[in-house]
């Protein structure tokens, strides 16, 4: 197989798209969105490292429940 051939072409983009839909699939299961319970803010826990990330976003459920306790 020649590596100027089309066919050759279609190959080489078919693998790489299906190595770029494994790689979003898998890393869809690594995050997930949890609320700070003290501020209300939203977060990222990603549990291949462990580490929380904060998106700078709040719950407003949350800041309402917080406000009728005050």
């Amino acid at each position: 197989m020649d590596i100027h051939s089309s066919k050759f072409a279609i190959i080489v983009i078919i693998i790489l798209v299906s190595i770029l839909a494994l790689q979003v699939m898998t890393n869809n299961n690594n995050s997930y969105q949890l609320i700070d319970s003290e501020t209300c803010e939203i977060y990222i826990m990603d549990a291949n490292i462990n580490a929380k990330k904060y998106l700078n976003k709040f719950d407003q459920k949350c800041l309402d429940f917080k406000n009728l306790n005050r």
